[in-house]
């Protein structure tokens, strides 16, 4: 987790207040009195002592009084040490860890579906929002490609890329093309571009496209054509990451507010903002936590991200976490989160 420079720490006896105060709002979702925290500190300590060391934590920051409220809430700076410095994390036990495996494992054959099994579960466990995001395709080389003909003027082209993974794409065509046709386009693709990646392959065709329209017949433009369209993008693009239950946010009364909502949401699906923060988490070490307006992004100010990397093969591939709001269960959700990312990784390993 990151590291974070503080003012003055507070003593001994106002970092026990401070740990009874953050944990009681966790679980409450109140502003936390001084009258309160006297009953629950275990010091003895009058509500007057209570409210002059809740003073020197609110001069510190550690705390804050929200609007006119006599009750104290904890800031960012007040989360961040309380998780660094008093948290005792509570981590998941034997039956649990089981039952988390078991459950991945069950979709360990089917690595789209695992993922978005992880997000979900880590959803429903925490009660807030799941996200996953998903491994960078490697690099595909294409090593063969065959055309067949089918009905209505269809040609389904069989890729093979990479050592042995294939790809069937069904192409719509303007007239019916013949079987030796569609055999002269694959020996021309097979010829040309046998071993270099599908990127490379879709450009050098659009220009062979361009360039070649006036000097060759009109069989190996339609043999172009044809490729052309075996390499085509999907019109859909992939989706960077995986998220679930997003709307267990609205349970949360700090982020129950419409335009709040709206402006979260809407940066959920644009991905773009929370995929930068996710891709920071890809090459740090173990659990990484941003509260509040540590991550950068005005509409997370009221928000945590939980995060951990997940590996294949001692290869970081992705990153696994939660987001909700600042007032979160650290001591459950961090270890539930670390745990859930390594237990990932180990059923994306291929069964023998």
């Amino acid at each position: 987790m990151q590291g974070t420079t503080y003012p003055d720490l507070p003593s001994e006896r106002a970092q026990h207040v401070l740990r009874v105060l953050v944990e009681k709002y966790i679980r409450d979702g109140e502003p936390v009195g001084s009258r309160t925290l006297s009953r629950g500190t275990g010091l003895d300590l009058s509500p007057a002592s209570i409210r002059n060391v809740m003073s020197d934590l609110e001069e510190l920051g550690f705390i804050a009084a929200p609007h006119t409220s006599a009750g104290r809430v904890p800031t960012d700076l007040g989360y961040r040490f309380f998780v660094d410095t008093l948290l005792q994390l509570q981590p998941p036990d034997a039956r649990e860890i089981r039952s988390i495996e078991q459950e991945l494992r069950q979709y360990a054959d089917d690595p789209e579906v695992l993922l978005e099994q992880a997000s979900n579960m880590l959803s429903k466990i925490t009660r807030l929002a799941g996200v996953v995001t998903v491994p960078k395709q490697p690099q595909a080389a294409l090593r063969q490609i065959e055309f067949m003909a089918l009905s209505d003027r269809r040609v389904l082209a069989i890729l093979v890329v990479n050592d042995r993974e294939v790809q069937n794409r069904i192409l719509h065509l303007d007239r019916s093309f013949s079987a030796d046709e569609l055999k002269a386009a694959a020996n021309y693709l097979n010829d040309k571009f046998a071993g270099r990646d599908l990127g490379t392959v879709r450009k050098q065709l659009i220009d062979d496209l361009q360039r070649t329209r006036e000097s060759v017949n009109q069989m190996m433009l339609d043999a172009i054509e044809i490729a052309r369209m075996a390499f085509e993008e999907p019109s859909r693009p992939r989706a960077e990451y995986i998220m679930a239950g997003q709307t267990n946010l609205m349970e949360f009364r700090e982020l129950s507010d419409v335009d709040k909502l709206r402006r979260l949401f809407d940066a959920f699906s644009r991905q773009r903002d929370l995929l930068h923060i996710l891709d920071r988490c890809l090459s740090a070490e173990g659990v990484q936590l941003f509260i509040g307006k540590e991550s950068g992004y005005s509409v997370l100010d009221d928000c945590s991200v939980v995060t951990s990397p997940y590996s294949l093969d001692n290869d970081v591939v992705g990153v696994l976490g939660v987001i909700g709001p600042t007032r979160m269960a650290y001591d459950r959700i961090i270890p539930i989160v670390d745990v859930t990312a390594r237990l990932l990784g180990l059923s994306l390993k291929p069964r023998n």
